[in-house]
C-alpha cells in the first residue's frame, strides 16, 4: 500500500474510532461529529509530521552524501528542475542545471568541501531550516572572473552556514536560500587577511 493510501485507511480508521466510540457511549450526532473532526485534524497534523520529518531526511542526505560527494545525478531527489537559488551575496540563480554548475565550481579549488553535521534543524509545513557545518582545504589553484587564478593556500575551511527551503508537495525544494559569511569563507581560505 502506498504512503498516501496507508494515511487515508489510517485516517479514514481513526475517524471510524472516534464515532463508534462516541456512539457506544451513548454521545448524540453532534458529539460524535465533534469527535470525527478532532480525530481528522490530528491525522493532518500528524501527515504534516511526516512530510516535515521526509524533508528533514531528504536534507541530510542532499548534504552528507549528494552535497559531500558531488553526486550532482541526485540532486533531482531534493530539487525541483525549475529551483529557484538565492545565494549568500543575494544573486539568484534559475533551473537544477545552473544550481550543479554553481555548486560544481565551489569544488574546484577546495575539492574536500564538505558538510559534516547538522546542528540545528528546523521545520514547519513546507519550510526547513538547517545549520550546517562546511570544511575542506584549499588545495587546487583558484580561478578568478578575469581568467586568472590564485594559487593554493593549504588553508581549512571549518564555517557554518544556513540553508532555508521551500518544499513542494511532490517533496522537492522550489526555492532553497544559501547563507555563509563570504568574508570569513575568504579569511580562512587565506585569501583577504
Amino acid at each position: 500500500m502506498n504512503r498516501k493510501m496507508s494515511s487515508v485507511v489510517g485516517m479514514v480508521a481513526a475517524m471510524f474510532a472516534v464515532v463508534f466510540a462516541a456512539c457506544s457511549r451513548g454521545e448524540s450526532g453532534a458529539n460524535a461529529s465533534r469527535s470525527a473532526e478532532s480525530a481528522g485534524q490530528a491525522a493532518a497534523l500528524n501527515d504534516s509530521a511526516g512530510k516535515i520529518a521526509e524533508h528533514l531526511m531528504k536534507f541530510d542526505t542532499l548534504d552528507f552524501d549528494v552535497f559531500s560527494n558531488q553526486k550532482w545525478d541526485r540532486l533531482k531527489e531534493s530539487h525541483a528542475a525549475d529551483v529557484t537559488v538565492t545565494w549568500p551575496d543575494g544573486h539568484e540563480t534559475h533551473g537544477i542545471d545552473r544550481h550543479i554548475e554553481d555548486l560544481k565550481a565551489m569544488f574546484v579549488a577546495v575539492p574536500d568541501t564538505r558538510i559534516t553535521a547538522h546542528p540545528i534543524k528546523i521545520a514547519n509545513g513546507h519550510w526547513t531550516a538547517v545549520v550546517g557545518n562546511m570544511q575542506g582545504t584549499f588545495s587546487r589553484p583558484m580561478k578568478t572572473p578575469d581568467g586568472k587564478t590564485i594559487p593554493p593556500t593549504g588553508k581549512k575551511l571549518n564555517m557554518q552556514m544556513a540553508t532555508v527551503a521551500h518544499w513542494t508537495d511532490a517533496g522537492v525544494m522550489d526555492h532553497e536560500w544559501l547563507f555563509w559569511d563570504n568574508q570569513t569563507y575568504m579569511r580562512q581560505l587565506g585569501l583577504i587577511k
